[in-house]
């Protein structure tokens, strides 16, 4: 006991002298997978496959709290701005193939600051943060590198959303055959391999997978042939050829001589959608929906050397706190015009203690908004007229019964509380009905 409390004193130490002049400065994979829910992952007891995501687990630090937004766009910008969507239009709406919006280019990035700091900044894999301009597009918005497709769901095999190519690297199509997962999995392993380690790298892997359209390799789906749902069948294939591809990038960073020096960060963007084969068991709801199942996900981080292994960290954490969790890491600034509403988690991480906030906001968009304090969860269903709803998540993380009506002095002190985000929140940017006239261009991102 006296050791292990040494270990975590010491470590604590390195962590609060912080990362500046002179200090490690890790390199970060962050690995986002997409529609993954709380059940997909094998640590958390699932039926499907995930044993190099499960090895991470085992390495590192589960963050059994995690909460990003409800879809694809709104958790990808939260992420690369440290900020709550809301605050730039992104709250409800993904950006469609018809959509002329975007991570609005007033936002400094993630990328935007890390490579301020000196780092080499990769994302590999989707975007879906704006397409209609080149000023939208990743290599813009601090990305030194880019590899893979700016729409969603695009086929797996063909590389096409609408008919028209969307697979590229750094601004310029490619044609190239193959499963999109395992591209993107070679790609990552191809810049690790090439990189020179003296060089801080910020690697981002954004996997489509297990995103619709459902599409995985045969012998990937015979392998679950004993699943009963067929949809479910394709789905677990999907996840796993997506943990084959981080095996691959782990390994690369072994045999590179990183691993150690690496922080590996995965995470899934939303929860799943169950009706197209995820499971998000047993936390309510799912995608699009701001119950736990949707903003609720797997998450982890792993550090070998540095992050005590098989750790679980119980505590709130928010997509947001990514951004200057990250930077402090990095050595980087958080002095901008637009002040950020992540707080960094790192020492709280090391110290196993909640962060210092009395409360913070899931989402609020015209639909529906939640706000967590303690754990106390409000929600809020806009239409066709707000209906209020309030867990303790301490008793009740399934969302089982809501307690507004035995409880309302909380639902008194934590209203105004959301009132004042949404008071904060700007318009969201709505893609529209697709026009009659529009058509896909022949290559996506060809100005």
């Amino acid at each position: 006991m006296k050791r292990g409390r040494l270990l975590c004193a010491l470590w604590l130490a390195w962590v609060l002298v912080g990362c500046g002049e002179g200090a490690r400065r890790p390199h970060i994979v962050l690995l986002l997978a997409d529609d993954v829910g709380w059940n997909d992952a094998g640590y958390h007891g699932s039926e499907i496959e995930t044993p190099h995501i499960d090895a991470l687990a085992a390495s590192g630090v589960r963050l059994e709290q995690f909460y990003v937004l409800p879809a694809c766009t709104s958790t990808r910008a939260a992420l690369l701005t440290g900020r709550h969507p809301m605050r730039y239009g992104l709250q409800a709406s993904s950006v469609q193939p018809h959509a002329r919006f975007g991570l609005s280019l007033e936002e400094r990035t993630l990328a935007d600051a890390l490579r301020e700091a000196g780092y080499f900044t990769a994302l590999v894999g989707k975007w879906h943060l704006g397409h209609a301009s080149p000023a939208l597009l990743p290599r813009q918005r601090g990305f030194d590198h880019h590899y893979g497709h700016y729409n969603d769901q695009i086929g797996y095999f063909g590389h096409t959303r609408n008919g028209g190519l969307d697979w590229h690297r750094n601004g310029e199509p490619l044609r190239e055959e193959g499963y999109a997962t395992h591209l993107v999995g070679a790609e990552a392993e191809r810049l690790i391999r090439a990189h020179d380690p003296s060089t801080p790298l910020f690697l981002q892997v954004a996997f489509l997978a297990a995103h619709t359209p459902l599409e995985a390799p045969p012998e990937a789906v015979a392998h679950y042939a004993h699943l009963p749902r067929p949809l479910r069948r394709t789905f677990a294939a999907m996840v796993s050829e997506m943990d084959t591809a981080i095996g691959g990038i782990v390994a690369a960073l072994t045999e590179r001589g990183m691993r150690r020096d690496t922080l590996v960060l995965f995470a899934s963007d939303n929860g799943a959608n169950e009706a197209f084969g995820g499971d998000n068991a047993p936390l309510r709801g799912g995608k699009y929906r701001v119950y736990e199942g949707g903003v609720r996900v797997p998450a982890l981080l792993s550090w070998p050397g540095t992050l005590e292994a098989g750790r679980r960290y119980a505590h709130p954490l928010h997509v947001v706190d990514l951004y200057p969790t990250l930077l402090g890491l990095a050595g980087g600034s958080l002095e901008q015009p637009l002040p950020v509403d992540g707080l960094d988690a790192w020492s709280a991480i090391g110290r196993d203690a909640p962060l210092s906030r009395d409360s913070f906001l899931l989402n609020t968009s015209p639909s529906q908004s939640a706000l967590r304090a303690g754990d106390w969860k409000l929600l809020v269903k806009h239409r066709p007229s707000d209906a209020v709803e309030l867990y303790d998540l301490a008793r009740d993380p399934g969302e089982t019964r809501d307690v507004a009506s035995t409880h309302p002095e909380v639902v008194g002190d934590l209203r105004p509380l959301l009132r004042r985000y949404q008071e904060q929140a700007a318009p969201p940017l709505k893609p529209g009905p697709v026009p009659p006239d529009f058509q896909a261009p022949a290559v996506w991102g060809a100005f």
